[in-house]
């Protein structure tokens, strides 16, 4: 007999690399900042090994390669290259905000980052709307992916039961922190990373307009 599972209340999104294009982004002005300390990283490299991760840990790495603490304005610097370089050229993720607009359920960001880099995120790329004052970041909790508490934490301010949840995801750690949650996740990615990402225990997708029937909240048209 076939288990019925509970009907979705609620989509937590990820933000960077599922709502916005801003990985690249974001991790060239991290490799930018750290040039000119005089740490050198290959980008494919330093990709992988910052996706999902918090700061501190980026910056933990950065420093064992340097040898030595960063400067006490590196972060900083770091967080000004980000924003200069989001503001010119962050993009909405292909096929998201379509997506957004036909998935009728209650709609969250749950991110790694500071909520005012979240907001500029979204605020730049047209997606504030969809969210509102639904934004949710580990600074404030004190509290990173893989720990499940940001996406329980959402999951309690908004009413609803982690059994009613979905996680849209992009990394490895955000994959384990949704599982841990006792949520249903899926992964947005393809290749090698999605292969990793379905071995976590995500559904994996590699294009946002499948979303929404992944969901199964498909909105009817206006007649």
């Amino acid at each position: 007999m076939v288990a019925v599972q509970d009907p979705f209340e609620l989509v937590i999104f990820d933000c960077d690399g599922v709502l916005v294009d801003s990985e690249e982004l974001g991790t060239r002005a991290l490799l930018a900042a750290a040039a000119e300390i005089g740490v050198t990283w290959l980008f494919d490299e330093a990709a992988e090994r910052f996706r999902g991760a918090k700061m501190a840990d980026c910056v933990a790495a950065i420093e064992e390669r340097l040898g030595r603490p960063t400067p006490s304005d590196f972060v900083a610097q770091a967080r000004r290259r980000m924003a200069e370089a989001f503001t010119r050229e962050l993009r909405a993720v292909a096929g998201v905000e379509a997506a957004l607009a036909r998935i009728h359920l209650v709609k969250c960001v749950a991110s790694s980052g500071p909520k005012e880099k979240i907001r500029l995120s979204l605020r730049l790329t047209g997606l504030v709307d969809y969210f509102q004052d639904r934004i949710f970041s580990s600074y404030d909790i004190d509290s990173w992916k893989p720990d499940p508490e940001i996406f329980l934490h959402a999951a309690r301010t908004l009413g609803v039961s982690p059994s009613h949840a979905a996680v849209v995801e992009d990394s490895a750690v955000g994959v384990r922190a949704g599982i841990a949650a006792g949520m249903r996740v899926f992964g947005f990615a393809s290749g090698k990373r999605g292969a990793e990402l379905a071995a976590e225990g995500a559904r994996v997708f590699d294009h946002m307009e499948v979303l929404p029937g992944l969901l199964g909240c498909v909105r009817q048209r206006a007649r």
